[in-house]
């Protein structure tokens, strides 16, 4: 079953289980924010392949996001709303329509999640890293979620600290199973370290 829900094109890709801080200005986002907080519900992050930010002229984003649910807020220095979401579904995108108010809206459909399984000892090095990773100051700052034994969870938080490209997070984002996903990012780290 499909649902029509707002979407927020943006140059990144917004990964389940973990977190991205924005800031609004814009009366269209703005509006939508305080359709999400009444409504309880939230939106999808779509990675923005082409055209700006601020949304004008000629776009092109992923069909596939990720819903942002909204889980906390702010008034910046600043004077802008800032706020911070948090990955939940895979979302795949379709019938896109520009509202009104030039909100992008589309119909999605849910991917489901493949079941997750535990860390083997295969992932000692990834797990080491993603350790290493979350000790710079950048990320102890976001508040993400212990990844427990869950390839899941390790295999996204990777995916979202690592300098991968656009197309890398997309791809990763894509794949179904936790193990494929796993076993892509350390292909891509043997790629970077050789």
């Amino acid at each position: 079953m499909s649902q029509k829900i707002a979407l927020f094109p943006l140059k990144t890709v917004l990964l389940p289980g973990c977190t991205l801080d924005l800031q609004l200005f814009e009366a269209r986002y703005l509006d939508m924010v305080s359709r999400c907080f009444k409504s309880g519900e939230g939106f999808v992050v779509v990675a923005l392949e082409k055209g700006p930010e601020a949304g004008t002229g000629d776009l092109r984003f992923s069909a596939l996001g990720c819903e942002a649910r909204i889980v906390d807020f702010q008034q910046r220095d600043n004077g802008l709303l800032g706020i911070r979401v948090l990955g939940a579904r895979r979302a795949q995108v379709s019938q896109v329509e520009v509202a009104e108010d030039g909100l992008v809206v589309a119909q999605v459909q849910w991917r489901p999640e493949a079941g997750d399984a535990e860390l083997v000892t295969e992932h000692e090095e990834l797990e080491e890293l993603h350790a290493a990773l979350l000790q710079h100051p950048l990320a102890s700052g976001l508040d993400l979620p212990p990844v427990g034994n869950s390839q899941q969870a390790l295999a996204y938080q990777l995916a979202y600290l690592l300098p991968f490209s656009l197309d890398q997070k997309t791809h990763l984002l894509a794949l179904d199973e936790p193990s494929e996903r796993l076993q892509q990012i350390h292909e891509w780290l043997e790629v970077l370290q050789a």
